[in-house]
């Protein structure tokens, strides 16, 4: 590791030394600047970018153009009279490729001698004043540790937890990782993970190339009723537009894919940007003895049509094909023989496409969303991974939505917005499931096959506005969801969901914000089609229902500076009708952070939960000269007690997201000669988590179908892992030649390489059977526990080059 890591170094200062052929100052950017709820041209914005004395005057059709640009990152900041004044995110430029931006910009109601309105890159929403962070491209792209990988990066923000493992489980505020939703371009996605778990939201690695991405809105609460089914969190991600000018070409290799992305345009109105990706996570794997081989592979494409100035068409499509292997191989140490003897072979393929049209009008626009997407999940195990030897699990599920979606959007001349929709749904599911297991005390077959299709249907409106001169932003909202599963959720009226936001500007910089809300989100089709063996749906004669949570999020803001923010945010959460799992006698709050499926078994709506904290964010984009992302999150998540041993303790019993305290900072500062350097150090409190009941774990009926430990919940999280923490380093140098540009970087995760303690594991200490004269269901193995912990130094050397 010592040897590659000054390897790296090494290969990038050799290169920066050799490399002096760089071009002239030749970027071009050119633009359009327009009413966003018209789309009608601005003419005579003042259009400028930031840090320097470079300005320009939009013409008579909001056009514009800058030239002679020097390569590298810029923002734009315009300014119209009527209008609040504009902040772009960073635009790379460069000299190989002209660069195409649109600036929308909203009306402002501000007479000219009231209040002062500085452009500032943090952006407000009147619908969410609170728990709305943006995160830019160089965020993104540059983000320590982050790989590129959008769910990595959101880790740097407040609320969000993060694990030592290899995953990718997104935690908002204590909730769960089945509680969040995303959306691409304003089509929904159901997951942006590959190897994901399905009815959950977690994986190893990320789908989305953010190559695409522009711009990423990240929800932590206070979410906007046009968008449902979310409980944690909403993440809306914006892609780029492809070059209208020329095919542009960007290749990159990373710490584990290689990917080919093409843009450029169709035509004089279409534009078009693709990409493929494919892991060699296998190969790496298998060189450092690691017991199963994942693979890889993703595919992701944009197409954007302007028909005319009041008609726009936006095409989308991401694919992903992912595919395991054990490594037999690697069976040389206990741990090895221990994965290889319960982990099971699990592949998917999934895909979304959707389609996006815009009309406007004279003072709004319409969107019709149309969106199909498929997820096939399979994974299988045999008894010491021999396929002659007796089938452990074999699982097949499909899960299939197609969808459509309305808005309406308008700002009156008053300053008034309004925004309605509905939308309907058609989803089919189906589900074998065979599964040899050991519940309460008893050897247990599972085995039934599944089919279930429904309709979901939901109606929404928010409207909002500035009143008292601009000082206070009201919005108010609700929306309604309902679908045909059950006479329990038949009924949308039964899932009405308020919202009320707020936001009142004590002074020039200083604001109090609040948000007050009701969400709720169907279960997972995996709890929805679970059946019986006699074929019953289980969980609807159990009257499964919809969960709820009642949000209340309070804050201040304060900006001191246009480059700079501090906010301090307290939230409190309850959930209602939370599942509970039969068998074990929990709320499921606890569940779904690990491989394969989260809900595939009997449940009942009557969990409650909660969680609460406080949140502190301070965002800089010029500290020092770089950007500064610092922040501090104090959590509680807990959920309802149902044992009687644990009701003993009291009423709650935390979740395994109570993390209670995490502390992000991150920074990210540009050098001469387009050297950047940046760094993440995290803090993340330790989790509970439940002990092995070894007794029951030792019997041979139960081991020989499981393949390891029983967890005890009689004891239910009721022991907590020490906390972690680590820091990660990032080193790029760009170059930007005439005809190309490309970028090395030396990536480090975990630089001082701390060992993360994790839950002990049970072994089979030999592989006989302890008291073979007594009958079959008491029979038992020897067992022993082995300390086990995670992380690791892990350098990675990219490249990304572009023409």
């Amino acid at each position: 590791m010592k040897s590659f890591y000054s390897l790296s170094i090494s290969f990038i200062l050799i290169l920066s030394l050799q490399v002096s052929a760089f071009g002239q100052d030749r970027g071009v950017l050119e633009g359009r600047i327009y009413n966003s709820k018209n789309n009608q041209p601005l003419e005579f914005a003042t259009i400028a970018i930031y840090g320097t004395s470079i300005g320009s005057i939009s013409d008579l059709d909001g056009k514009f153009l800058f030239t002679g640009l020097k390569p590298g990152y810029v923002e734009i900041r315009a300014s119209s009279v009527g209008y609040e004044p504009y902040v772009s995110e960073p635009i790379l430029v460069t000299n190989a490729n002209k660069v195409f931006i649109d600036i929308p910009m909203k009306e402002s109601n501000i007479a000219l001698d009231e209040i002062t309105v500085k452009a500032s890159p943090f952006r407000k929403n009147e619908e969410s004043p609170v728990s709305l962070r943006r995160i830019d491209l160089v965020e993104i792209e540059k983000n320590p540790g982050g790989n590129r990988d959008i769910s990595k990066v959101i880790q740097s923000y407040p609320g969000v937890a993060s694990t030592p493992s290899f995953r990718n489980d997104i935690i908002v505020r204590g909730g769960g990782a089945a509680e969040n939703r995303f959306y691409l371009d304003g089509v929904e996605i159901p997951n942006i993970n590959h190897f994901a778990t399905q009815g959950a939201s977690g994986g190893p690695v990320g789908i989305i190339n953010v190559d695409f991405i522009r711009e990423v809105d990240f929800y932590s609460g206070a979410f906007p009723a046009d968008r449902g089914n979310a409980l944690s969190s909403v993440l809306e991600l914006k892609q780029v537009d492809g070059n209208k000018d020329k095919l542009k070409v960007k290749g990159s290799v990373g710490a584990s894919d290689i990917a080919l992305t093409l843009d450029g345009p169709l035509g004089k109105n279409t534009s078009y940007i693709m990409s493929a990706r494919r892991s060699y996570l296998q190969f790496l794997f298998s060189l450092i003895g690691l017991p199963f081989l994942p693979t890889y592979n993703d595919f992701q494409f944009k197409t954007k049509t302007r028909i005319d100035e009041k008609n726009e068409i936006t095409v989308i499509g991401l694919g992903a094909i992912d595919q395991f292997a054990l490594n037999l191989k690697a069976n040389e140490t206990e741990e090895q023989r221990f994965i290889l003897g319960y982990l099971p072979v699990n592949e998917q393929w999934s895909y979304t496409v959707g389609m996006v049209y815009k009309h406007y009008k004279e003072n709004g626009y319409d969107t019709w969303t149309v969106s199909r997407n498929h997820l096939n999940n399979t994974s299988y195990k045999y008894r010491n991974n021999d396929e002659n030897d007796s089938l452990t699990l074999n699982y097949h599920s499909n899960e299939i939505e197609n969808k459509l979606r309305y808005e309406h959007n308008s700002r009156l001349g008053s300053g008034l917005s309004i925004n309605y929709g509905a939308n309907l749904e058609y989803a089919y599911y189906d589900n074998y499931t065979f599964n040899k297991t050991y519940i309460n005390g008893s050897p247990v077959t599972i085995d039934f096959s599944s089919t279930l299709d429904m309709y979901k249907y939901g109606i929404f409106a928010q409207t909002s506005k500035k009143v008292l001169k601009d000082r206070l932003s009201l919005s108010l909202g609700v929306r309604a969801d309902g679908n045909s599963y059950s006479s329990e959720m038949l009924n949308p009226l039964k899932q009405l969901s308020p919202r009320f936001s707020a936001s009142y500007m004590l002074a020039q910089k200083f604001f109090l914000n609040f948000n007050l809300g009701r969400y709720y989100q169907v279960p997972p089709y995996t709890m929805l089609g679970y059946r019986n063996t006699a074929g019953d749906l289980v969980n609807k004669e159990n009257g499964i229902s919809y969960i709820s949570s009642d949000h209340i999020v309070g804050g201040i803001e304060w900006q001191p500076t246009d480059q700079s923010r501090l906010t301090v945010e307290g939230f409190y959460k309850y959930y209602q009708n939370y599942p509970y799992s039969v068998n074990d006698s929990i709320s499921l709050a606890s569940k779904g952070a690990d491989f394969g499926t989260f809900g595939n078994e009997a449940v009942k709506s009557i969990a409650d939960g909660r969680a609460f904290g406080m949140e502190i964010l301070y965002r800089n984009k010029d500290f020092l000269g770089g950007n500064l992302v610092a922040s501090y999150t104090l959590v509680r998540s807990e959920s309802q007690a149902f044992r009687s041993e644990i009701l003993a303790l009291g009423k709650w019993v935390p979740t395994v997201w109570d993390n209670r305290h995490i502390i992000n900072i991150t920074g990210i500062k540009e050098f001469k000669k387009n050297w950047r350097l940046g760094l993440k150090w995290r803090f993340v409190g330790g989790v509970p988590y439940t002990p092995y009941d070894k007794l029951g774990s030792s019997y041979k009926l139960a081991w020989d179908v499981n393949g390891q430990g029983i967890l005890d919940y009689s004891r239910f999280n009721q022991q907590r892992l020490s906390a972690f923490h680590q820091l990660d380093l990032r080193l790029d140098k760009e170059w930007f030649f005439n005809r190309f540009s490309l970028n090395l970087y030396l990536d480090v995760q975990n630089v001082y390489n701390f060992k993360a303690d994790q839950q002990k594991v049970l072994l089979l200490d030999g592989n006989s059977v302890i008291n073979p004269g007594d009958p079959l269901p008491q029979q038992r193995y020897a067992l022993k526990e082995i300390s086990t912990t995670g992380g690791t130094v892990l350098p990675t050397v990219g490249i990304i080059f572009q023409f």
